[in-house]
């Protein structure tokens, strides 16, 4: 019989794809595999100061608004608009010619009253010898008597009216209660002005000042904690001092309670500002340190990442293969963070590139020049 030619057709069709198959899988096998490229930061250790950042701003110790105690024409006006002022010096001086007038007339109502309680004792002596002889009635002793106390309550209001006039005269002299820096006279000679009615001026006491600024309530235990061991100092740096280095101050003033509505807690710290780079109202950048790390192993901020299992980062071993490393993180510092466990010092941390990345994926590390921050900088995109 002969051999079907549909027959042969299907056995050479059987041997052919099984050597196709297998041609096949030859090539899939011979492509090799693309590396990821990433920057990549070793992790170092040094010595990391843990600081609380926050932006505040400068109050004077001391302010205070001067007004009249007395009312009057202003006849003199001896300080001028940002004078220095001592505490105790004359700044206006008002009319004291009725104040005089009216010491006079106090004086002569107490001169008045004297005389007449002597004129009443000496009436008084009189009655209680006639009383005794049954001369005078016991009514007119009486009366004769009850004039005399009355005079004496009124000699002692007089008193009280004569004092009162000689303290009007002194503040006729408008002196500085504090010592400090004076600002735009607001009525000058020629004003008349009531009492306690219209601000002169205003007074600022500029040494020392006050530098006032708010932290988040999370900082407040280790805040109260390290005041106990030791007194915290503040850094600071007024805003367009430029290259002027910072200034520092004890923390004087921790308040009493966290503002409910910010969840902040306002803290200050004294300056002695003997130079006057402090001004008040002035915006200044204040660091709390609140601890010093020794050892402390850094990496860039930006190379923690969350996951499930909470941050972690890509280490790049020296095969140069990925690996995700969980960590425990501690404080932020400056744009590094520091890492409690997880990390070795020297170890090579991706900062860019994570997301070209898998666990046991092939890396290739990028100059160290070739980042998003220096791309930019040089105008390429990144």
């Amino acid at each position: 019989m002969k051999p079907c030619p549909l027959s042969w057709l299907l056995v050479v069709c059987a041997c052919v794809l099984p050597c196709a198959s297998c041609g096949g899988g030859d090539a899939q096998g011979s492509r090799t595999e693309r590396p990821a490229p990433v920057l990549v930061v070793a992790a170092t250790s040094r010595t990391v100061p843990v600081t609380v950042k926050a932006v505040g701003n400068v109050e004077p110790m001391a302010t205070v608004a001067v007004r009249p105690r007395v009312g009057g024409a202003i006849v003199a006006q001896l300080v001028r608009d940002g004078a220095v002022v001592a505490k105790g010096a004359t700044l206006f001086r008002i009319d004291p010619r009725p104040f005089e007038m009216a010491i006079r007339e106090a004086q002569g109502k107490l001169d008045r009253d004297k005389a007449l309680l002597v004129k009443a004792n000496e009436d008084l002596k009189r009655y209680a010898t006639l009383k005794s002889k049954d001369v005078v009635a016991q009514e007119q002793y009486d009366q004769t008597q009850s004039q005399a106390k009355t005079l004496e309550g009124t000699i002692r209001l007089d008193e009280a009216s004569l004092d009162r006039a000689k303290l009007d005269l002194e503040y006729t002299d408008i002196k500085a209660p504090i010592a400090g820096r004076v600002g735009t006279i607001l009525l000058t000679t020629g004003n008349v002005v009531k009492a306690d009615e219209g601000t002169l001026c205003v007074i600022n006491q500029l040494s020392p000042i006050f530098i006032a600024f708010s932290v988040p309530e999370r900082h407040l235990p280790a805040i109260l904690a390290r005041r106990k061991l030791a007194p915290l100092s503040v850094t600071a740096a007024p805003d367009g001092e430029g290259k002027s280095p910072p200034l520092t101050a004890p923390l004087v003033f921790v308040d009493n309670a966290v503002d409910a509505k910010t969840g902040a807690i306002r803290l200050k710290a004294e300056y002695a500002n003997t130079d006057e780079r402090l001004w008040p109202g002035q915006f200044v950048r204040a660091d709390l340190t609140l601890d010093t790390l020794e050892g402390a192993l850094i990496i860039p901020t930006q190379a923690v990442m969350d996951g499930l299992k909470g941050p972690y980062v890509y280490v790049i071993g020296q095969d140069n293969r990925a690996e995700a490393r969980q960590i425990t993180p501690g404080p932020i510092v400056d744009g590094t963070t520091v890492v409690e466990k997880g990390l070795s010092p020297g170890e090579r941390v991706v900062v860019d590139g994570q997301v070209r990345l898998a666990p046991g994926a092939l890396a290739a590390i990028k100059p160290a020049d070739s980042g998003p921050a220096a791309q930019a900088k040089a105008g390429a995109k990144p």
